[in-house]
C-alpha cells in the first residue's frame, strides 16, 4: 500500500503543466487530489481528465482573501499534503528594463503564494502532528540565468522559506521540502526560448541548445518526471528541510 493511499493532497497551479502531472502522479499513488488555479475551465478539464478522485477550486494564491476562502471551502477535508506548484515565469529582460509591477507580480505568485498557502493549511497539520509540504522551486534559484532576475530571485526565496519553515514545523510532525526542476519540456520553456531567440538574434534551436547543452543527459526533464519526483519525496519519511535537484544533470553537486 502506498503511503499516499487515502490521503488528500492540495496542488496549486493544477490546471495544466506541472500541476496536472503532479496531480496525476498523486492519484496513481491512491491520493484524493484538490487542484487549484485561476483558470476554472482548465481546472475542470484537468479534473475530468484525471478522474473522480480529483476535484477543483478556483483560487488566486497571491490574494489572502482567496486563499482564506479556499481553506474555508475545504474545512471538512483533511488536507495532509500541500504541493505549492503555482508560479509564473515573469519577464525575459535585463533587470534595468523590468518594471516594478512585473517584478512584484512574480513575487506575488511565486513567493507570497507559498507563504499564504502554508499559513492557511499548516495549522491543521501541526495540530494533528502530521503532514507534508512540497514547494516547487527551481535550479534557477541556485545558478545564474541571464535576463530572468525576478524569477531566479523568487525561486531562491522559496528555498529559504522551505529550509526555515522546516525547522519551525518539523518538530511538530510536518515535513517541508522543495523540489528544484531544471528546464521542463513544454509550453513555458518554448515561450522562453522564443523570447530569448528574439532578444539575442539567435534561432529557436540555438536558444534551446544553450539550455539543454549544459545538462549531462543532454535534454530537459519531463512533466511526468517532476510528478514522479514529488511522490518519491513524499515516500521518504526521514527527509525534512531538503531540496532535491531534478535537472537531467544540469546542476550536479
Amino acid at each position: 500500500m502506498s503511503p499516499l493511499d487515502g490521503r488528500t493532497a492540495l496542488v496549486t497551479g493544477g490546471g495544466g503543466g506541472l500541476g496536472r502531472a503532479i496531480a496525476r502522479a498523486l492519484v496513481a499513488e491512491g491520493a484524493r487530489v484538490v487542484i487549484t488555479g485561476r483558470d476554472e475551465a482548465a481546472l475542470r478539464a484537468t479534473a475530468e481528465r484525471l478522474g473522480p478522485r480529483v476535484t477543483h477550486r478556483v483560487c488566486d494564491v497571491s490574494r489572502p482573501d482567496a486563499v482564506e476562502a479556499l481553506a474555508r471551502s475545504l474545512d471538512g477535508e483533511e488536507v495532509s499534503v500541500l504541493v505549492n506548484n503555482a508560479g509564473i515565469a515573469g519577464p525575459v529582460a535585463p533587470l534595468t528594463e523590468i518594471s516594478p509591477r512585473d517584478w512584484d507580480e512574480v513575487f506575488d505568485v511565486n513567493v507570497r503564494g507559498v507563504f499564504l498557502m502554508c499559513r492557511a493549511f499548516l495549522p491543521p497539520m501541526t495540530a494533528r502532528g502530521n503532514g507534508d509540504v512540497v514547494n516547487i522551486a527551481s535550479v534557477s534559484g541556485k545558478r545564474p540565468l541571464l535576463r530572468r532576475t525576478p524569477y531566479c530571485a523568487s525561486k531562491m526565496a522559496v528555498l529559504g522559506l522551505t529550509t526555515t519553515l522546516a525547522g519551525e514545523v518539523g518538530p511538530l510532525g510536518v515535513t517541508v521540502n522543495s523540489l528544484s526542476p531544471g528546464p521542463v519540456s513544454g509550453p513555458r520553456m518554448e515561450r522562453n526560448f522564443r523570447l530569448e531567440a528574439a532578444r539575442t538574434g539567435s534561432t529557436y534551436a540555438e536558444a534551446e541548445q544553450a539550455f539543454v547543452g549544459r545538462a549531462a543527459l543532454g535534454r530537459m526533464v519531463t512533466e511526468d518526471e517532476v510528478g514522479d519526483a514529488v511522490t518519491a519525496m513524499l515516500r521518504m519519511r526521514g527527509m525534512c528541510g531538503a531540496d532535491i535537484d531534478l535537472s537531467a544533470g544540469m546542476v550536479a553537486r
